[in-house]
């Protein structure tokens, strides 16, 4: 990462990582969501006092639906912090401070990954760099709010910095931590066995695009086997598979959880911004749920077969954002923040003069959407307020985002394009 940068891009970087640091420091005791940090603090201290291997198995704190890599993450916690022996919430400054920090050192991580992608363009890698750090949704969501959406992020865009170059049996290890991490990496699937099949297809045709994807199959069954070990003797693959399916069909089932997207819509229209059930059958066994489902899957499928079309480095990351979008946008259950690897991810093509206009329009409806929906005040809720006429505006201004670019990644091979 050396070729061709000069001291002042190396300041300019550093003075990037450094102002993002200060932002977080600043924010990481701040009362943030309690309700979840208290939750996060209950399955640490679970950690402290009952030890790993029976964190799914049931906790005084809830199920738990991440997967096992934010295990691993707060053991680390609990063994540097005696205090989560006792501590069972997030009311104490220091307890919120340290809940937060892995977030905030991964975002401080994505930034850094985002300029090895860029690293032949040394401006344009401290640009990246620092529209990640720097970006409000970025430390809204990890240094106030306290989620965790950019651990998962961490190993998904090392998976897209792995798979440009050249390195496929990485990007496969790196995408199944991933998924390990929080299941909002599903819709990263797809698209990645897409590129597999395509590399594959240009060494071997049919054999070597079979081959390319059993690989990469193997080699992430292999990391996800080895991140479940700890908890087998508890059986917890397959408690964590019920807690996911409890949050499923009791706890969120409903057609948007403040998402800005066609269901938020239908909300307003029939229920005034309340929450409507997606499990409720309309046409026979029809539910809600199950058209975003069919909606959700079969643009998807598009999508990777635009990737296997057209398998150029561009293609990938725009399908992997396509499909991170598509799934906001049409299926059911979606959290604002739920957008938030699109943010992410689009920033390695910020080069390209049409990204970066998509990145900026995307960018205020996400980070609005996340504010009004979560507001860090009563008098912000006040003015941005998640329903009503901004909500309609919102969930019109993500469909089309994500329509444009399904257009787009789907456009033929040979339309012009201003790749990086």
């Amino acid at each position: 990462m050396t070729a061709g940068w000069r001291r002042a891009d190396w300041l300019a970087l550093a003075a990037v990582l450094a102002f993002g640091a200060v932002i977080r420091i600043a924010l990481l005791p701040s009362e943030g969501l309690r309700g979840d940090l208290d939750q996060f603090v209950g399955w640490v201290h679970h950690i402290a006092t009952r030890g790993l291997g029976s964190l799914y198995s049931g906790t005084d704190a809830g199920p738990v639906t991440f997967g096992p890599v934010m295990a691993y993450v707060w053991s680390v916690l609990a063994a540097v912090q005696p205090a989560f022996a006792t501590v069972t919430d997030a009311s104490d400054p220091g307890i919120r401070a340290l809940m937060k920090l892995p977030a905030c050192v991964a975002d401080l991580g994505l930034g850094l990954l985002a300029a090895f992608a860029l690293r032949d363009r040394p401006r344009w890698a401290v640009v990246a760099a620092g529209a990640i750090v720097l970006h409000p949704a970025v430390f809204y969501v990890s240094a106030w709010w306290g989620q965790y959406e950019s651990i998962f992020l961490l190993s998904g865009l090392g998976a897209v910095v792995a798979a440009l170059n050249g390195r496929n049996g990485l990007a496969a290890a790196l995408l199944a931590v991933s998924l390990m991490t929080k299941p909002q990496a599903i819709p990263l699937l797809i698209p990645f066995a897409a590129w597999f099949w395509a590399q594959g297809y240009r060494d071997g045709e049919v054999r070597g695009a079979i081959l390319a994807v059993a690989r990469a199959a193997l080699v992430g069954l292999g990391v996800i086997a080895a991140l479940w070990l700890p908890f087998l003797a508890t059986g917890g693959p397959m408690a964590y598979l019920g807690n996911v399916s409890t949050y499923q069909n009791e706890t969120f089932n409903v057609l948007s959880l403040r998402a800005w997207n066609p269901w938020w819509l239908l909300q307003e229209a029939v229920a005034g911004g309340d929450f409507i059930r997606d499990d409720i059958a309309f046409a026979g066994p029809l539910k809600l749920r199950h058209v975003g489902y069919l909606v959700a899957g079969g643009l998807s499928l598009v999508i990777g077969w635009a990737i296997v079309r057209d398998a150029r480095p561009q293609t990938l990351v725009l399908g992997l954002v396509a499909s991170v979008l598509v799934v906001f946008t049409f299926m059911t259950q979606m959290h604002e923040r739920y957008a938030y690897a699109a943010l992410i991810l689009l920033v390695v093509l910020l080069p390209t003069t049409r990204v970066r206009q998509v990145w900026l329009a995307f960018g205020a409806l996400f980070t609005l959407n996340l504010v009004a929906a979560i507001p860090p005040t009563p008098t912000v809720g006040a003015l941005l307020p998640v329903d009503g006429p901004l909500g309609i505006a919102g969930s019109l201004g993500m469909t089309g985002l994500t329509v444009a670019l399904l257009v787009w990644v789907t456009a033929t091979r040979n339309a012009s394009h201003d790749g990086p």
